[in-house]
């Protein structure tokens, strides 16, 4: 699983040409609602100058309009690659005596804490910080929550129909017969998404062993997995697939295209995402980056954006699209993100699914 040093020191050279110039999850029973703190008001916008590179694990069509607000607010130009978690944990760490990113912004929360477990990120304490409630934010201040969002299952009904079964409404269900060849996820060692799939089995069954039997049942039922987590559900849609697991608001995104999906949440409980925002410890550009990530947090351009992709955000007061799909509304695991996301549990976990179902297939 690991990459050779050659691999890693070709990675670190060829990183800033792929730069592109402009150009993606209810919580359990949680501590007590913290009090609304008074935050300041978004500052006037000040003419910028320069760039900054970013690394993101946004939506692409949303990190780019995204971007593109913020320069035409700031006059500041982000440079950014889209990644899944695991590459962007991978190519931080890859370029940690040579950053070539100053800020990560969106990916599982998991992938940030593990980011933070290995030194590749800094604290950042943004005037903006008070907006959103201490249980969505690091207490030492290395990321901030942006928003929340349940792993779902989604059915092409037409698909379903075709082929003569019912969407499943359980993870036991995913374990039946009949949907041999016909689900898809993603590879847990590329995609935050899918590592929250093994936590929420080990939050289910209790131990790894129990979590690892489950997902070599689940495997015999995995057509492939995908390097994005939000790439399965985009292959239900178009009906080349009937069944994925993913996130709920990138399935909600496309239900309301039009795409003849059902979306469901598993009976037995699931776990939820936590996308955050990290400052890249080194990064060349830290004045652009704060200020873009300020501007993230409190810009309420910024947040209405972000409601377009029916995402949850977390920041009191926020805004929430009438569709989407909110954690308050099913049933969740109970989940230790800080021993999830710890560097030496999340290593263990993703070798024992490696050797012992991804180096099968």
């Amino acid at each position: 699983m690991k990459k050779t040093l050659a691999i890693l020191l070709v990675l670190v050279m060829l990183v800033p040409a792929l730069f592109a110039q402009g150009g993606q999850e209810a919580a359990p029973a949680a501590p007590a609602p913290v009090a609304p703190v008074a935050a300041p008001a978004p500052a006037p916008v000040a003419a910028g100058t320069g760039s900054v590179n970013a690394y993101t694990t946004l939506e692409e069509p949303l990190a780019a309009k995204l971007f593109q607000l913020f320069e035409a607010e700031t006059g500041i130009k982000v440079n950014f690659v889209r990644l899944s978690g695991g590459e962007a944990v991978a190519r931080l760490e890859a370029e940690s005596a040579n950053p070539q990113a100053s800020i990560w912004v969106g990916g599982v929360g998991l992938d940030h804490i593990t980011a933070k477990s290995k030194g590749l990120t800094t604290p950042y304490v943004s005037r903006y910080t008070s907006k959103t409630p201490a249980q969505f934010r690091d207490a030492e201040n290395y990321f901030i929550g942006l928003y929340v969002g349940p792993l779902t299952f989604v059915t092409n009904l037409d698909r379903a129909k075709e082929l003569g079964f019912e969407a499943p409404k359980s993870w036991a269900d995913l374990l039946k017969p009949e949907y041999k060849g016909y689900i898809r996820m993603a590879n847990p060692n590329s995609s935050g998404t899918a590592y929250n799939v093994l936590t929420t089995m080990l939050d289910i069954f209790g131990t790894e062993d129990k979590m690892i039997e489950y997902m070599k049942q689940l495997d015999k039922n995995i057509d492939q997995y995908t390097k994005s987590g939000s790439a399965p559900g985009k292959s239900v849609a178009t009906g080349e697939i009937p069944i994925a697991i993913g996130y709920a608001h990138d399935q909600v995104k496309l239900k309301a295209a039009g795409s003849p999906v059902v979306i469901t949440a598993p009976s037995e409980g699931t776990g939820y995402e936590l996308a955050s925002m990290s400052l890249v410890k080194g990064g060349k550009d830290t004045v652009n980056a704060k200020r873009l990530y300020d501007w993230i947090l409190s810009s309420p351009v910024a947040q209405a954006t972000f409601t377009e992709w029916y995402v949850v955000l977390v920041a009191d007061g926020a805004a929430k699209h009438p569709d989407a799909l909110s954690i308050t509304e099913i049933k969740t695991v109970t989940q230790d993100m800080a021993w999830d996301g710890d560097n030496v549990n999340k290593t263990r976990l993703l070798d024992r699914w490696t050797n012992e179902i991804g180096n099968k297939r």
